[in-house]
């Protein structure tokens, strides 16, 4: 007999725990990084009824089966639950760290957006290697490996996933210590205009750039921005600046384009509006701090403090390059470019300020080259100038005030009464000893002129044309 009721006990313990809701997570996490996408799921055996969820035992105004979480910040750790036909399950707590991993994914070729079908390169980079590192994919609710083609020396890589027919994408990266990457979460549309964000996500305190994009033109004419379906810009640019993201700046975008191709000749223009982009705004995680004076130093004052400093160049529009430095202090040698990040066992903090460093000797070769650029130039200033001297064209400050031999290359100072064929004859037209030649003017007297006959050369044998 008691056997029977300790088996009735057993079946009615099951059939409570069946109808007991549980809160799931996908994808499956080990580690929450702000920033990341997660679902919180509410299972249970019995479908179709109403969840109510719960958060540090507060109740939120959530009615769905899964909770999405588009971007974590530490203000979403806590615990989690939720209730479905009257049974509440029990807490599922979530911990962000508020900092980033390990390794960094990016994407190589394609755009947060991409169109239904397409494809996208992404980089795994981890400035320790990426011996026994492997990648993940989550889409239409499933969780797949995909796996690296890598060598013990690499750390990066390049790869292709498959091509993008879901919704909604996400990819990270782990390696066999549970370290892991950021996510990349890309999006796809059937239309022809999408709304891409850079960065994504928008973090407080930083710009933010929403660009409008056509697949297979940049000819847009206009373009107008939405928010919440507000119109909060229209003109020609089909880029929106952010300036300093602040958490007002959340909320649904999505912008209407309208343009054409450039083989098309005839015809109107389209006009397509793109799909809603939701824009989720975090805030800043740590931050290490370059300071320059004498070397450069690095310091992060919330990170642990058995943090080693990793140390990056760049030079002439050059990616970050990183330098085999893993101390706090570091004296340059080339000029460039300069930052650094705190690293420690599983995570890092992002990138410090940037500072350009100018080599002392580069700084004295300049000056230098300037001296003797301005230099050179007055010596060829002075090389010209008595240049035009030694020439044979005769040059006005050179002529005597003498008398010189004629000549077709000379001048003459003139004397009184010495005029030559053709000359003015200004100086006294009476004085004694001057004689008249042939092609002078003459001064007109009065009453030495005939009616009607015009003196107005005295040359000698002429009277008025007669």
């Amino acid at each position: 007999m008691r056997g029977i009721q300790h088996l009735l006990l057993l079946a009615e313990f099951m059939l409570l725990a069946r109808c007991q809701p549980q809160v799931s997570i996908l994808p499956k996490l080990k580690q929450i990084f702000s920033g990341d996408l997660l679902f919180l799921r509410c299972d249970n055996s019995l479908s179709g009824s109403t969840v109510r969820w719960y958060f540090n035992d507060m109740e939120q105004p959530l009615t769905n089966e899964t909770w999405k979480i588009g971007v974590a910040t530490p203000k979403h750790s806590g615990s989690y639950q939720c209730k479905r036909n009257g049974a509440k399950s029990a807490g599922f707590p979530i911990d962000v760290l508020d900092y980033t991993p390990s390794a960094s994914l990016t994407i190589k070729t394609g755009q947060p957006v991409m169109q239904k079908g397409g494809s996208v390169l992404l980089q795994l980079d981890n400035d320790d290697g990426l011996h026994g590192w492997k990648c993940w994919v989550y889409r239409g609710g499933l969780t797949k490996k995909i796996a690296l083609r890598l060598r013990n020396d690499n750390a990066r890589v390049i790869f292709q996933p498959s091509r993008l027919n879901d919704q909604e994408t996400v990819f990270w990266c782990t390696d066999t210590k549970q370290l892991r990457s950021n996510q990349i979460t890309i999006r796809t549309s059937e239309k022809a205009t999408s709304l891409e964000m850079y960065p994504l996500p928008a973090v407080v305190g930083e710009s933010l750039t929403l660009k409008c994009q056509v697949w297979g033109t940049n000819e847009i004419s206009r373009t107008i921005f939405y928010k919440d379906n507000t119109v909060i810009r229209n003109g020609s640019s089909s880029i929106y600046e952010i300036p300093n993201v602040t958490e007002s700046a959340k909320g649904s975008y999505k912008c209407d384009a309208t343009f054409t191709y450039m083989k098309r000749t005839a015809g109107p223009p389209y006009q397509v509006v793109s799909d809603n982009q939701d824009v989720f705004v975090q805030a800043p995680t740590v931050k290490a701090v370059l300071s320059a004076n004498v070397g450069m130093s690095c310091s992060c004052t919330p990170c642990p403090r058995n943090s080693t400093y990793h140390w990056y160049y760049k030079n002439n529009g050059q990616p970050w390059a990183l330098m085999d430095s893993r101390h706090e202090f570091m004296m340059p040698k080339a000029s460039g470019t300069y930052a650094c990040r705190a690293v420690w066992a599983i995570g890092r903090s992002i990138l410090s300020n940037a500072h350009f460093y100018q080599s002392p000797i580069k700084s004295i070769l300049i000056g230098v080259v300037i001296v003797l650029v301005i230099l050179g130039l007055a010596a060829v200033a002075v090389c010209v100038y008595y240049k035009k001297r030694n020439t044979n064209v005769t040059i006005y400050e050179d002529v005597a005030l003498t008398t010189r031999d004629t000549g077709d290359d000379r001048y003459e100072v003139l004397h009184k009464g010495a005029q030559r064929e053709g000359e003015y004859d200004t100086l006294h037209p009476e004085a004694p000893g001057r004689q008249k030649k042939e092609g002078e003017y003459e001064a007109l007297k009065r009453g030495e002129t005939e009616e009607g006959v015009y003196h107005t050369l005295g040359m000698v044998g002429a009277a008025g044309g007669q």
